[in-house]
């Protein structure tokens, strides 16, 4: 039997109107959740990127404000920018698009965006309560890829993952997020000596590496969850197309549940960033209620 294709359309959809209902509360409560959108330069390859974006939050009962800048923006300006957002109630959530001009390193940026308003989860902060299990606004495809395998009738406790690939946003927060469910990881990148070894023993493996068929069928248990957060542009007879990490017909044949590129991962992605911009919204609003009791005291 071929394997069940998970579909990240159906999933996302049913986060959205979750999100949603909690926007509409909080909107109502005089906080309409917002995101502000920054791009520097050529913004032709992230124009797909913020237009899935808009239309998400629109979805989502979430404003969307994209702003250009120009390409010789200075990092002292941009960064300025963003202590404005920061400071501006009305903004609750701020995105940085890649990729950037060579003059602007994004981890500079990604530093400057007050953790309160991290809803992409870039921030050190953010990254780094994970590791104590402290999941507030995380990686947005970390969180989104790990949820797609807690909608499978897996028991979390026990389950034996592979990771392949150890991204600071991607891989390494994908296994703490998974040993704070319980689950047992092993997490493998260039220098594991049998990535194969590995994967072969999982009943869940996730890649997130940027190589298209890095992973085949003979790679994995059969009836394994096979989680392809890769995003690659190949060329083929019929022209280019969008595909994974893992070569998806050889995979199929032995999997038991597996996520296609495009419609897996990606969209329960964006879903994940709609979610973080409501929980932004309601973290802000709960800071500001405290520190307006705090001055009436």
């Amino acid at each position: 039997m071929r394997a069940a294709l998970i579909d990240g359309k159906s999933i996302a959809a049913d986060m959205r109107a979750r999100v949603a209902a909690e926007a509409e509360e909080l909107a109502a409560a005089g906080w309409q959740p917002k995101l502000v959108s920054i791009s520097v330069g050529d913004t032709a390859a992230a124009e797909l990127y913020v237009r899935n974006q808009q239309r998400s939050a629109e979805s989502a009962g979430v404003e969307f404000e994209a702003r250009n800048y120009p390409a010789e923006t200075s990092l002292e300006q941009l960064i300025g920018i963003l202590q404005g957002l920061n400071a501006d109630p009305r903004v609750n959530g701020i995105i940085i698009q890649r990729p950037l001009p060579d003059h602007i390193p994004v981890k500079v940026l990604q530093k400057s965006v007050h953790p309160l308003k991290d809803v992409e989860g870039m921030h050190p902060a953010s990254i780094g309560n994970i590791v104590y299990n402290d999941l507030a606004l995380g990686p947005c495809t970390a969180v989104a890829a790990v949820e797609i395998l807690k909608t499978l009738p897996l028991p979390m406790e026990g389950l034996n993952v592979t990771v392949i690939g150890h991204s600071e946003i991607v891989g390494k927060p994908i296994a703490f997020l998974l040993m704070g469910l319980g689950a047992t990881v092993t997490v493998c990148h260039h220098m594991t000596r049998s990535v194969a070894m590995h994967s072969r023993a999982a009943d869940a493996v996730f890649v997130a590496v940027g190589k298209p068929g890095l992973v085949t069928g003979d790679m994995l248990k059969p009836g394994a969850a096979l989680i392809d957060i890769g995003i690659n542009r190949i060329e083929t007879a019929d022209g280019p197309k969008t595909v994974g990490d893992a070569d998806f017909d050889s995979c199929a044949d032995v999997a038991g549940w597996i996520t296609p590129v495009p419609g897996g991962v990606g969209p329960v992605t964006v879903a994940t960033l709609m979610k973080n911009a409501v929980l932004a919204t309601r973290m802000q609003m709960d800071h500001y209620r405290a520190a307006f009791a705090n001055t009436e005291v």
